[in-house]
């Protein structure tokens, strides 16, 4: 591919192009072939950087605020690690992996595919550390051609799959157990729909309150599961009476010792993977808020490792206690509820289990507060790239700077999804669903970091603030290659003996056929219509009263494009500076100051709720 120079890389000038108010549309741009690179800085304090110019322009001033310091960093990420995972797969990883022995070396891998795939994220971070929605913003600079595609395709199955029904089910789950009552189908339902919506009213209203109750939680998630820990520790010493665990040690003898006859199987073992990655995700989840993180790369480089090591070793520790004081065979069976199986062996069944068991139940709550507030961040970039029709819907942030759009959009699907599937299947069919497209992207994700080191070097740019080791980035690339080739293997019973009562492979269908609605859906958009219509698209960058920023992607008939083009730069913005659409009729000097910052400069949008 021939590339050539629109300027040479120099960091001095770099920086004067971004901070000077008379630097002109092209400074700092460079092109290789049809990419086009502009350097852009947010106000995080990060180093500017350069980005394809078809990605989602870069928000000078975030108007989420910069409230996710260290300690939000830590808790936003475990938070939404411990939530449900731990407290509801440890039976079906038992079950997968058909001995304690290799559930407990899974437990330990987890950490070891989380790690490589943080390493990816941080290298991504490096190089982007303006951009909020983490794997959105990613994949649309790893992947800036064809035009669009990538944008559209993550921003359809995420919001498609923008829905948390698994976690509000095992919330729904443990309150009820406080109670000692045994929920219908629709009772269950219902209170999993009215706790999700409290989690989103909570939300809402204020950004800062929103971290607040996040962190809160995130505390109590620590304290919980340091708990059950210790309580392990106790248990295996003996010191709980025989009556109730007759031998703490009896599921550590012959710890290889398989469930059954079969033994461990692959359709097993893929799925007490699955399990093990929805267990464990969330490690990811501060870097959809790198834009509000000031000095972002140093904070995730120490701080997103800490909470990822932290929760590793409590997930261990809190597994060796359910093993020493539940049968095996009784935790194989016990479904979503095996802590509650636990609590009743430990302290029997008394008020005190009824307690623990409402630990449990705020500890998926705060998952649920964790998780919105991230993918909002996810969603609203999906939007911000302009690939989704109403960009003032995604992208504004009034009447409360919060990300009010996407928080109504996951909640509505959330409500379906808890309704619509069957009550029996919908935790297992939903994890797999979710985490079979995710493991498409992430090995994408771990690609594309091969594919921006080589562009980048290329063009002559510097070597980023963090480099991810070969060997995390290949690691990473195995595990998501074998997610996506290993659920088409049978499980040992035939075709119905999965853990779903219906045809074991449908989630790996489901995700597929979402996967190819996008590519159909780009193709018909981008290419057929446009040209049985007579128009291209362009994009123009929307600025909102909110200082929000977003692209829109305008239809211009062909015989208007040159002159289109002759008047825009690559990222949307008018080549005349002095031209204006008022959104809420500030004068000519009010908006030529929210142009400040060169490069990172907008047009205003008169237009922004009108339709791609």
């Amino acid at each position: 591919m021939p590339f050539n120079w629109r300027r040479p890389f120099r960091n001095r000038e770099d920086d004067e192009a971004v901070n000077d108010d008379t630097a002109t549309p092209d400074a700092g741009v460079l092109s290789d072939g049809s990419l086009r690179y502009t350097l852009e800085k947010g106000g995080n304090d990060s180093k500017p950087s350069y980005q394809e110019a078809s990605g989602a322009p870069v928000e000078r001033d975030s108007p989420l605020g910069y409230e996710v310091g260290p300690v939000t960093i830590i808790f936003l990420n475990i938070s939404t690690m411990i939530g449900t995972g731990v407290y509801s797969t440890p039976s079906a990883i038992l079950a997968g992996t058909g001995s304690v022995g290799l559930a407990m070396i899974f437990w330990t891998l987890g950490f070891f595919t989380s790690l490589s795939k943080l390493a990816v994220y941080l290298e991504f971070a490096a190089y982007f550390p303006n951009r909020s929605g983490g794997e959105v913003a990613y994949l649309e600079q790893a992947y800036p051609r064809p035009k669009w595609l990538f944008p559209t395709a993550f921003a359809f199955q995420t919001v498609v799959l923008s829905f948390s029904s698994g976690n509000a089910l095992v919330l729904a789950n443990y309150l009820f157990r406080i109670n000692g009552h045994e929920p219908t189908p629709w009772e269950l339902r219902g209170v999993a729909v009215a706790g999700y919506t409290v989690a989103v009213l909570f939300v809402i209203f204020h950004t800062k309150f929103s971290y607040y109750v996040s962190n809160s939680i995130g505390i109590i998630k620590l304290i919980t599961l340091t708990f059950i820990a210790l309580t392990g520790l106790v248990v295996l010493g003996g010191n709980i009476p025989a009556s109730r665990i007759p031998d703490p040690h009896s599921n550590f003898r012959n710890a290889f010792q398989s469930l059954t006859p079969e033994g461990a199987t692959a359709y097993g073992l893929t799925n007490a993977l699955y399990r093990i990655i929805f267990s464990y995700a969330g490690f990811e989840q501060a870097f959809n808020v790198v834009a509000e993180v000031k000095n972002p790369v140093k904070q995730l480089k120490r701080n997103a490792f800490l909470s990822l090591f932290i929760v590793t070793l409590l997930y261990i520790f809190a597994n060796v206690a359910f093993f020493a004081a539940v049968p095996k065979e009784k935790l194989a069976e016990a479904k979503l509820t095996a802590a509650s199986h636990f609590f009743v062996n430990v302290f029997g069944d008394t008020g005190s289990v009824r307690g623990l068991n409402f630990l449990v139940a705020l500890s998926s709550f705060g998952n649920l507060v964790a998780v919105l507030l991230g993918v909002s961040r996810v969603i609203r970039e999906c939007g911000r790239q302009g690939v989704l029709p109403f960009p003032r819907f995604w992208a504004s942030t009034r009447p409360f700077h919060t990300p009010l759009g996407p928080y109504l959009v996951k909640w509505s699907l959330t409500v379906i999804m808890i309704i619509a599937p069957p009550a029996g299947d919908a935790f297992n069919f939903i994890t797999s669903l979710q985490v079979f497209p995710n493991a498409f992207f992430n090995l994408l994700m771990g690609i594309g970091v091969y594919v921006v080191r080589y562009r980048r070097k290329r063009l002559n740019l510097p070597r980023p603030d963090f480099r991810a080791w070969d060997a995390l980035a290949v690691f990473n690339i195995l595990v998501n290659t074998y997610l996506i080739v290993m659920p088409w293997y049978p499980p040992a019973g035939g075709q119905y003996a999965g853990d779903v009562s219906f045809w074991y492979a449908t989630y790996a269908v489901t995700g597929i056929g979402i996967i190819l609605g996008c590519g159909i859906y780009y193709i018909l958009w981008v290419y057929v219509i446009p040209r049985l219509r007579g128009y291209r698209l362009r994009q123009q960058v929307l600025f909102f009263e909110d200082g929000a920023q977003s692209h829109q992607l305008l239809k211009i008939p062909v015989q208007e494009l040159a002159e289109w083009d002759s008047k825009h730069d690559a990222v949307g913005r008018p080549l005349d500076r002095t031209t204006h659409i008022g959104v809420d009729n500030r004068s000519s000097d009010d908006q030529q100051d929210k142009e400040k910052g060169g490069l990172s400069a907008s047009v205003s949008a008169g237009n922004g709720d009108s339709e791609k």
